[in-house]
């Protein structure tokens, strides 16, 4: 998200800022200057996901295959350079960050209405100025690296701040995005990732050094510099007029910066002539309208303070940084953590600082080099070593039950009691009371205490193992970005509704203590968009209680047991959790990669009445046929046009595999990650054109493009499909007969059924009836409540 202007000033005013660098010769430089250490480069992923995503075809679903080899390209090229690569992934979003991120959905939701008006007007694809990345890209795209054998981190708080602190602390090459942010980070070289040129491994450097000798400025002013100009802390608003009055005195306008890049040179003038002369001698709040924006201040500049940095605008601790009265008008959410220490040499996890009544001490990373303390600076000879904060009594953590596919090294994570003592760490001039006041939301209690299975599902979730898990157990708020739905389609509801009772039984399994004597469960805050939702507030879903045979396990025997039987009870919860446990014979006797598919497909075709016989034909043909397809063949595979139901359907799988990643890593792991990964059960323009030639009545041998070996398996996954929704009194039925067996039922605006499951409700009930929150939503056409 970054700096207001700041891209853009860059590029404008500051061109000499840029210099084209060859990563080949920055690894040479650097084995030499450090023998034996291998050249890292830190990779702030969601920046990269764009350059990743190469295919032609993005509205389908996901060219799958396609840009798993794209992904295996990109490490080839820096293997051969050896260059190691350690990527990171956006773990959660800051409470404080909420609205930013809210912004940006709704800016989402209107480009893809865009998209769908062009596709039902063109019957084609948009061109790549109105490129939409496919649903689930983040999220398959930690599983797809994983699996390639990389180290993957999803973050415990924003993912740049972790960035940023791994890459000082492990002296890494440079940090590869798009951010910038990482230019405000007194850190390692920051790398465009859109600058990058793969064949030659070549990409601009934007050099920090430089910005500030161009304004006038040292690296230590520059968070000051963003929160004056407005960053994702600190509101553009804020500080406007303050802004305005910097520029009217400001002497050396410059007609080739613009408004918005005189406005930086305005400001940076300012504080490097009238900042500078009083620094030390006044309280920074005597020289800037802080007003009632004091907290917020501090909180924007001390976000970017890295382990042992301190920034020298916060020499003079306030006194009385804000009142309550004061913070409840604020509203800022995002929590300062201590950042999450990772040393991929170590299998041991080192808590930054666990012992809850130290409150001075610098929090470190150990240093890659054995029995040595990180230095704070890129030069580790430049600058005294600052102390580790550890707890002489931590163990590492070894939860008895792991994921079986997981290889990667455990990384250091922050112990919870810290979140408290993170401003006081960078910054001892401010008390903890202080912090407190700065930093009410972390005070807030997690939804399931501090025990082994939070230890659990934090390693985890730091893993990329799991998916939404962590952030259930330790917070009870979850979000679910944009997917290509259109909204003006009144027959298939959106995936966010089709998939809450799955997530409503996860929940009862993961806050499982609400059980014992509790009339009613915790809930759960949800931040998904579909259309109509205005993100205003988050939809308040509790927990439904769910049948397993023997009873409901303890997370304890899901997570932890490494008796037989566990992974039979494993499996049983995972079916009940899509409410199939009648069905685990019938689906038992399919096989990988396939049984995954079916479980999603038997939900999906229980759950929306208005999917048809010759959907799931397209469905089970391009499972089938993906099979023996190679990646080539997929690329140069031609639609005769676009279908806008077939583009919903298309997302609406590639959700559902997301949410068996979530049931998978809830319920301990029963199924192998790989069965339900979409480049081994799906494709997109696969999937379109099986979904066109069924439409058209194209018979199953067409379908499965003459192969008669699959025509049985075919016909087998299409009995399991149908029988286990006759169980549920669902039948498929072909669109001729729709106009007569679905008279009168209910669903968008009247259109399309939405079926609960046994546990939740009565069949039949319409989708815009599952309301599951305790708070009234304003009245739309897409929530009764």
């Amino acid at each position: 998200m970054g700096v207001r202007g700041l891209q853009g000033f860059v590029g404008s005013t500051c061109p000499h800022i840029c210099t084209t660098v060859n990563l080949h010769e920055l690894a040479e430089s650097h084995r030499a200057k450090y023998p034996g250490s291998t050249p890292t480069i830190v990779v702030d992923a969601m920046c990269c996901l764009r350059y990743w995503y190469t295919a032609e075809s993005w509205v389908c679903g996901g060219q799958w295959r396609e840009y798993y080899s794209a992904l295996r390209d990109f490490l080839a090229a820096f293997t051969s350079a050896g260059i190691k690569l350690i990527f990171f992934f956006d773990g959660t979003v800051e409470p404080g960050k909420r609205d930013e991120w809210v912004k940006r959905r709704l800016k989402n939701n209107r480009e893809i209405s865009r998209i769908f008006h062009y596709i039902k007007s063109k019957r084609e694809q948009p061109g790549r100025n109105m490129f939409f990345i496919p649903s689930g890209l983040a999220i398959f795209t930690r599983f797809a690296l994983k699996s390639l054998g990389q180290e993957t981190f999803c973050s415990l708080q924003e993912a740049d701040y972790e960035v940023a602190s791994y890459g000082l602390q492990h002296n890494c090459l440079g940090i590869l995005g798009e951010d910038t942010d990482y230019l405000i980070y007194d850190t390692c070289p920051y790398l465009s990732i859109g600058d990058l040129c793969l064949e030659s491994l070549q990409t601009i450097l934007l050099c920090r050094e430089k910005l500030c000798e161009s304004l006038g400025l040292r690296v230590s002013d520059l968070p000051l510099l963003a929160c004056l100009l407005g960053n994702d802390i600190t509101p553009e608003g804020m500080f406007e007029s303050f802004r305005y009055k910097c520029l009217s005195s400001y002497a050396s306008v410059k007609e080739n910066a613009g408004k918005k890049g005189n406005i930086i040179l305005a400001v940076s003038d300012y504080i490097s002539k009238v900042l500078h002369l009083y620094q030390g001698e006044k309280k920074i709040e005597e020289m800037l309208p802080l007003g009632p924006n004091k907290a917020l201040f501090y909180k924007g500049v001390t976000s970017y303070l890295l382990p042992g940095q301190k920034s020298p605008w916060l020499v003079q601790k306030p006194k009385s940084i804000i009142t309550d009265k004061q913070m409840a008008s604020l509203n800022p959410g995002s929590k300062q953590e201590v950042p999450m220490c990772i040393d991929p040499e170590f299998k041991q996890e080192v808590p930054v600082c666990t012992n809850p009544e130290s409150m001075q001490e610098v929090p470190m990373c150990m240093d890659p080099e054995p029995n040595q303390e990180a230095s704070v600076c890129m030069d580790r000879e430049s600058k005294p070593e600052v102390p580790m904060c550890t707890d002489p009594e931590s163990k590492p953590e070894v939860p008895l039950y792991t994921n079986p596919e997981s290889k990667q090294k455990s990384p250091s994570e922050i112990d919870p009691k810290c979140n408290l003592e993170a401003l006081t760490c960078t910054y001892p001039e401010v008390k903890q009371e202080d912090a407190m006041d700065m930093e009410p939301e972390i005070k807030q209690a997690t939804m399931v205490s501090e025990s082994e299975i939070l230890k659990v599902a934090r390693m985890h979730h730091v893993h990329s193992e799991s998916y939404l898990v962590y952030n259930i157990l330790s917070s009870g708020e979850i979000e679910c970005s944009n997917t290509l739905e259109d909204e003006l389609d009144q027959a298939l509801p959106s995936q966010a509704f089709i998939y809450r009772p799955v997530r409503q039984r996860v929940y009862s399994l993961l806050l499982e203590d609400w059980k014992d004597g509790a009339s009613t469960g915790p809930v759960v805050k949800e931040w998904f968009v579909y259309p109509g939702n205005s993100l205003k507030h988050p939809d308040l879903v509790r927990p439904l209680q769910m049948t397993v045979q023997g009873g409901t396990p303890s997370l304890e025997v899901l997570w932890l047991s490494q008796e037989p039987a566990a992974q039979a009870r494993r499996l049983d919860t995972l079916l009940a959790c899509f409410n199939l446990s009648s069905s685990r014979e019938e689906l038992q006797s399919v096989e990988s990669p396939l049984r995954a598919l079916c479980c999603l497909l038997i939900y999906l075709f229980v759950q929306v009445d208005t999917l048809s016989l010759e959907d799931l034909h397209a469905f089970i043909a391009q499972a089938l046929c993906l099979q023996g397809k190679s990646t080539s063949q997929l690329m140069h595979l031609q639609l005769d046009y676009i279908n806008s139901r077939a583009v919903q359907l298309g997302s609406l799988l590639v959700r559902g595999l997301t949410t068996l990643v979530l049931v998978n890593s809830a319920c301990g792991f029963p199924w192998t990650t790989s069965d339900f990964m979409p480049w081994n059960v799906f494709d997109g323009k696969l999937f379109h054109q099986k979904y066109l030639q069924s439409e058209k009545g194209y018979g199953v041998e067409t379908l499965l493009e003459q192969n008669r070996s699959w025509l049985t398996t075919f016909h087998n996954l299409k009995a399991v499909v149908c029988k286990a929704c006759s169980k549920e009194n669902r039948r498929i039925v072909g669109r001729i007969h729709w106009n007569s067996h679905y008279t009168g039922r209910q669903g968008r605006q009247g259109h399309g059924s939405y079926r609960s499951g046994s546990t939740h409700g009565h069949s039949g009930q319409s989708w815009r009836d599952q309301g599951s929150g305790g708070r009234q939503h304003e009245h739309d056409h897409w929530r009764r409540y």
